[in-house]
């Protein structure tokens, strides 16, 4: 019996060539098979023309026109989100954070793990890794985020004394002790362990004070990159988030 390929051998990780191709390239899944049709693909070095073989996308070694296609199961991104962009995958009315990115990340199913109101700036993760979104959205794990937050109106002692010992919101609910740091008579740092609908927004309500720009500058212990400008993203490791925070 004649010794198997690697992309012969039945693994876990198997997915059909013209599948892969798609995924991993701009090409439409009719596109990724005239590929392989025409000869331009290659599995571990050798030419196939069959659109339905399986190949371990983990090992195998897949080449469009000699060029290796790298493969990727999920992809983690920051985005500096622009005001009036809304934190969604889909939206008939709005541009969403998702419309922001090249075609080949919105042919995957990229999702925002958490969300900035739409005239909310600042830092946002985008990922198609739901189990990395759970820990980074789960309210049991308590993620530190911060924000820069403008006002109407001046920050008291009273204001940044309330924030840490928990606000009690207009409708009863309890919110967990919070820093509010004064940047200058207006503008604080506002550092959550949760996120409460509008939660920021709310608690400077319960003291007369209404938010004029919301700006997210971290997540755990990730900073938005100080050059990545309103709109543009770039990938992360998302070890260098998770493990952090444990």
């Amino acid at each position: 019996m004649a010794e198997r390929t690697p992309w012969q051998v039945k693994t876990l990780a198997q997915i059909r060539l013209d599948k892969f191709i798609s995924n991993q390239t701009l090409l439409t899944r009719s596109e990724a098979r005239k590929a392989v049709y025409c000869g331009r693909v290659a599995v571990n070095g050798e030419i196939v023309r069959l659109i339905d073989m399986k190949i371990d996308e983990n090992a195998a070694k897949v080449t469009l026109d000699g060029e290796e296609i790298s493969f990727e199961k999920y992809v983690y991104l920051i985005m500096n989100k622009p005001k009036g962009v809304l934190s969604a995958t889909d939206d008939k009315r709005d541009k969403t954070v998702v419309d922001l990115l090249p075609e080949s990340y919105q042919k995957r199913n990229i999702f925002p793990a958490g969300r900035l109101d739409k005239d909310s700036t600042g830092m946002i993760l985008l990922t198609d890794d739901g189990e990395f979104a759970h820990r980074i959205t789960g309210p049991k794990h308590h993620i530190e985020k911060s924000y820069i937050v403008g006002l109407d109106g001046e920050i008291t002692d009273e204001v940044m004394v309330g924030f840490k010992n928990g606000v009690t919101l207009y409708d009863g609910q309890e919110c967990l002790s919070a820093v509010c740091e004064k940047i200058n008579s207006t503008t604080a740092r506002v550092i959550l362990t949760e996120g409460k609908y509008h939660q920021i927004k709310r608690m400077f309500g319960v003291y007369g004070l209404g938010v004029v720009s919301l700006h997210r500058e971290r997540i755990g212990n990730m900073f938005l990159p100080s050059d990545l400008q309103s709109g543009e993203f770039c990938k992360i490791d998302p070890e260098a988030l998770i493990i952090r925070n444990k």
